[in-house]
């Protein structure tokens, strides 16, 4: 029986497809899952904690952080920077499977810094689907809802790259597939 590793996972996908609830369940579940908390140049949201759910930090801090390599990917949208803390990733990885709720490009920077990696893009059953989940969290205005609609076909381009693609349409439909794919991959060498 081969020996199981601690994995780095990616889960990406567009905005409203349940990334967020999905990474939540997973790593309520397993004792030996971490979830990465990103940096964000952004405002929280209703509800949202720093430390929890993001580490909100303003823009100068996160400039000095790119240029000091702190960073195991970053991107910049939407009017503001998001990227994963090396350091965090590394430091947790050591004893834990680290699951990362990121961009298609950060994935894709993962991949190139940590070829192990393994990226999952969750996609919607269907466009009017996604844009009814994104209006029904309440959280962006009408133009925000609208460019994450406009960016919805470049990140579904992207999951040619990925190595896996799970279609949320059942919620736990999706996490159980989710759960079989990490659990092949920890017995992969």
């Amino acid at each position: 029986m081969n020996k199981e590793r601690n994995v780095l996972v990616v889960i990406s996908g567009p905005s409203g497809v349940g990334k967020g609830t999905i990474a939540e369940i997973l790593t309520k579940k397993n004792d030996n899952m971490a979830l990465s908390i990103s940096c964000t140049t952004r405002f929280p949201r209703n509800g949202e904690t720093d430390g929890k759910e993001y580490f909100f930090i303003d823009r100068s801090v996160f400039e000095k952080e790119i240029a000091d390599g702190g960073f195991l990917e970053y991107s910049e949208h939407f009017g503001n920077y998001y990227g994963t803390p090396k350091k965090f990733v590394m430091d947790k990885l050591k004893d834990f499977d680290v699951l990362l709720e990121i961009d298609v490009n950060g994935g894709l920077n993962v991949k190139k810094s940590f070829p192990d990696a393994i990226l999952i893009m969750v996609i919607p059953p269907n466009l009017k689907e996604l844009e009814a989940r994104l209006i029904g969290r309440h959280t962006e205005s009408d133009k925000e809802i609208e460019l994450r609609m406009q960016r919805i076909d470049y990140e579904l381009e992207k999951k040619q790259f990925y190595d896996y693609t799970v279609v949320n349409d059942n919620l736990d439909s999706a996490v159980k597939k989710i759960e079989e794919i990490i659990n092949k991959e920890k017995t992969i060498k």
